[in-house]
């Protein structure tokens, strides 16, 4: 009868490619017939068909298993010709698995293969190597051990192979065959000794301690050997043994040396600098010529077209780069021409590099190139400098200009590249940055042509900057003018990755720096413009504050140099922030809600006090008569000529100048003695059950209970429900009758409490109609300005005006930053915080500022002389006279009062 040969079932499966799994179920079924029967010969050649279904199988998952056949192929394994046995063991190293039940049948027939003839004991250790289990291992050991002295040399070396694996399996071998193991490094056999060096390899991956003892002949092998895959190995072993024992490294230095400058193998060549690297031998003064020589070859390998090797040397550099950062700094460029590189590995890779690689002098040069790569387009062969590219699309002349050119990368390969940008800037608190106002140009740049949401992050640091940097304020606040002036990022707020956080930061600063402004009236228009609404709520909040903190610098500047045209102005002003604040205070959100409802009514009363202003003509030199009125008509004459209110907004906001934090603040606040952080402030309301109608049925109650009897009739107990005196919680009550009193009471006491919550916006209000409440407008309290600070004796801040345009040209000061920080008073510092140089700040004398007074009266004046008397009083001596009769004299004795009257 025919029968399909394995060349047949070949031809068949490329003929039934539309019905492939067809064809395979039915050649399996043949197959199954096939394996049952006697003849060895067709026994064997259905293991091999199936042998190839299986590995088909597995590399198309078709999901053929050929476990039902473990048997069969054990039969075949024990065919004594040669040619049948090497079917069978290539079925049992492609289908059996650890947990195979015909493995243990296995192991008397394995063991007399290894002592048949050498063809059969070279397939048997073929198939040991693979089909070991920790049984066969513990069975098999002493036979495998014994094939190591054999007489040819390539069955040691497949025994020394196999040996690997059992050792695997079942280590307790190891202590029978490291002897063995040793002794075969020193065989005639380059192969057998290859092997040896392979195995000792991986064995000492695990314990490199125990193999010390074998570096003697590792080394003779290192400088004698010229076999590149054996050399590998060693090097490879030398690097694991290398920390355990550091005179290898000396020893190892010169050998090492000669072979990166004379091989040619590059396998080789990348091993024995990674080596070099793992093993401490770049260390010292004899490992500064080694590590040039390393860096000098990886870069060789990062210029080179094969990806492989770009990648692999951009890995090693970053673990030199720690010790030598030096030498990488020569490659600066050649690294960087990988950060746009087409695979994204590399990239990442030459990211992590330049990370590392940073310093004072290439900060800003590693920055502008990798800016550059979020600009340029990817077509460009050329790439511009940061400078060029910004330059062109940061600042867009017209709501019709386009976006900056975004390259090609995705986004998660540009988020990745902006956020390392920030942190390359500012690891160690900005320890790099020589010049603040470069680097807040570069945020701002950032903030510009990111195209990803790094906003916050870029926010976070402008404020910190700004707060730790004083020198880099007035810059950083006419950088941020432009920014507010500009609305290109208010256009662009609502599309996905833009960075519209920097707007917050930037409002930020105009308000709490608007001193380094000239004109700062001049911004209000911006951030009070109608298009603010597009912004997200807590930089709407900011908004509105930084409007009313310039405002009170302005005014409080104008009143110092005050002039009767000037008051239109002010008004105009004012006005403009009523109109634009006011339509904020129906605005959703609570906190834009409240600010702007609190800054309406200060400028309300600004404005009435503007409106109630008259200007005042020069004082005449003019003698009144003297009489009451005069004394009136004199104190007329000393108010202030400017009104009062424009001082009204500048103390609340200079009270004290904000300053960074430092990291170890809150943690160094205990919480205090009888605090409970998690007890509620305010209780939650209680749950009361729902109340019966007095109308509804009774029904019947347990006995003893919700009833009581008198003289057999039932009395109703049932609790009544009313309100409190807030009117918000339900509050089960024992039976009793209001009185008309108690009712009227507790009515007024509710009107006065909705009077009271009229203007609070966190109160949801009834729109029901109430009774009108009373007002008593002589009981209204009139607010006198007379007790506010009176003008201060300086000069005038010069009004130059702000550049339309800034110049990339910094001020080459150096710049001081403030790297500790504020801590709160009374903090206790813990053993590991680092105490800063100063709990509070004090600014310059330069900087603080006195209110003026608005007064003229003449303050109380207090005698120099006068010394204020100490909260302890001083000793009062008393002498004791010497007393008479008696011939001693008597010592002085000072005693002290307490209470002296």
């Amino acid at each position: 009868m025919w029968e399909r040969t394995l060349q047949d079932l070949i031809r068949g499966l490329r003929a039934n490619k539309k019905d492939e799994s067809k064809f395979i179920a039915k050649a399996v079924d043949e197959i199954r017939n096939e394996i049952k029967s006697d003849d060895m010969e067709l026994k064997a050649g259905a293991v091999l068909k199936l042998t190839y279904v299986l590995v088909l199988s597995q590399l198309d998952m078709l999901g053929y298993d050929m476990g039902w056949a473990s048997f069969h192929v054990v039969e075949v394994m024990s065919s004594p010709r040669s040619h049948l046995k090497s079917v069978g063991y290539l079925g049992a190293v492609q289908s059996f698995e650890q947990d195979t039940d015909v493995l243990m049948l296995t192991t008397n027939l394995l063991k007399k293969d290894l002592g048949s003839t050498p063809s059969d004991v070279a397939i048997t250790l073929n198939g040991i190597a693979h089909i070991v289990t920790p049984d066969l291992a513990r069975d098999l050991s002493p036979e495998l051990i014994g094939m190591l002295n054999h007489s040819r040399a390539h069955i040691r070396k497949r025994a020394i192979l196999a040996l690997q694996k059992v050792l695997v399996k079942y280590p307790d071998t190891a202590r029978h065959a490291r002897t063995r193991l040793e002794e075969k490094l020193e065989d005639p056999d380059p192969g057998v000794v290859a092997a040896t060096v392979n195995v000792l390899c991986e064995l000492a991956r695990h314990n490199p301690k125990e193999y010390l003892s074998l570096a003697p002949q590792l080394f003779h092998l290192l400088t004698t050997s010229s076999n590149n895959w054996m050399l590998i190995k060693i090097i490879k072993l030398f690097g694991s043994l290398s920390p355990y024992e550091p005179r290898l490294v000396k020893k190892l230095q010169p050998p090492i040396t000669e072979l990166i400058s004379t091989t040619a193998a590059i396998s080789l060549l990348y091993e024995c600098v990674h080596t070099c690297i793992i093993g401490g031998m770049l260390q010292g003064p004899s490992g500064d010529s080694l590590a040039k020589l390393c860096v000098s070859k990886l870069a060789a390998f990062v210029q080179d077209t094969d990806q492989n090797l770009k990648y692999i040397a951009l890995l090693a550099m970053t673990k030199i780069v720690p010790s030598h950062p030096h030498l990488l700094a020569e490659y600066q460029d050649t690294i960087l021409a990988s950060v746009s590189d087409q695979d994204v590995s590399i990239r990442m890779r030459a990211l992590d590099l330049v990370s590392a690689m940073v310093n004072r002098d290439n900060l800003q040069s590693i920055v502008q190139q990798l800016l550059s790569h979020l600009v340029t387009d990817p077509s460009s062969s050329t790439l511009p400098t940061a400078a060029q590219s910004l330059a062109q699309h940061t600042v867009p002349t017209s709501p019709t200009s386009a976006k900056p050119q975004i390259t090609g990368h995705s986004p998660a390969y540009r988020l990745v590249l902006s956020q390392r940008i920030l942190n390359i800037c500012s690891q160690s608190t900005y320890d790099n940055v020589t010049n603040f106002e470069w680097y807040i140009s570069v945020l701002v740049d950032l903030a510009h042509v990111a195209n990803v949401d790094v906003g916050e992050e870029i926010r976070d640091q402008l404020v910190d900057v700004v707060g730790r940097v004083r020198a880099a304020r007035r810059y950083a606040v006419k950088l941020m003018y432009t920014l507010l002036s500009d609305d290109t990022m208010l256009r662009n707020s609502q599309d996905e990755g833009s960075c519209s956080e920097v707007l917050w930061a930037a409002a930020w600063i105009c308000g709490e720096y608007c001193d380094e402004l000239a004109e700062p009236q001049k911004l209000l228009p911006y951030i009070l413009q109608p298009e603010i609404t597009r912004l997200s709520p807590e930089i709407l909040a900011v908004y509105i504050q930084t409007a009313t903190k310039i405002f009170g610098h302005w005014a409080a500047e104008l009143a110092q140099q005050w002039d009767d045209s000037d008051l239109q102005e002010v008004k105009d002003t004012v006005d403009l922030i009523l109109d634009r604040v006011g339509e904020l205070i129906s605005s959703p959100y609570i906190e834009v809600q409240e600010r702007a409802a609190n800054t309406v009514q200060l400028f309300h009363f600004i404005k009435t006090d503007l409106n109630g202003h008259r200007p005042k003509s020069s004082p005449a030199a003019s003698f009144s008569a003297p009489g009451p009125s005069s004394s009136t008509e004199h104190l007329n004459d000393m108010e202030p000529r400017f009104p009062k209110s424009l001082y009204l907004i500048q103390p609340l906001f200079t009270t004290y100048e904000l300053g960074p934090v430092a990291l170890s603040a809150q943690e160094s606040i205990y919480v205090p003695e009888g605090l409970d952080l998690d007890a509620w402030i305010v209780p939650p309301p209680r749950e009361v059950a729902p109340v019966e109608e007095v109308g509804e049925k009774k029904k019947k109650s347990k006995k003893g209970k919700g009833k009581e009897t008198d003289g057999g009739k039932v009395k109703n107990t049932k609790k009544k429900v009313r309100e409190d005196d807030y009117g918000d919680v339900l509050i089960p009550l024992e039976p009793d009758i209001e009185t008309p009193e108690e009712i009227a009471e507790r009515a007024k006491r509710k009107a006065e409490r909705l009077a009271q919550l009229r203007d609070d916006p966190y109160y949801i209000h009834d729109d029901r109609p109430s009774q009108p409440v009373d007002v008593d407008v002589d009981s209204i309290p009139i607010v006198r300005l007379d007790d506010m600070p009176s003008l201060a004796a300086e000069l005038p801040n010069p009004r130059v005006p702000i550049l339309k345009a800034l110049s990339r040209t910094f001020s080459a000061e150096p710049f001081v930053i403030d790297k500790q920080g504020e801590m709160p008073e009374g903090a206790i510092l813990k053993p590991n915080m680092s105490a800063p140089v100063s709990r509070r700040r004090t600014p310059p004398a330069s900087v603080v500022s006195t209110p003026p007074r608005l007064s003229f009266y003449p303050a109380y004046e207090v005698p120099d002389n006068e010394v204020a008397r100490p909260s302890t009083p001083d000793p009062i001596k008393v002498t004791r006279p010497k007393k008479k009769g008696t011939g001693k004299k008597k010592r002085t004795q000072i005693a002290t009062v307490d209470n002296p009257t």
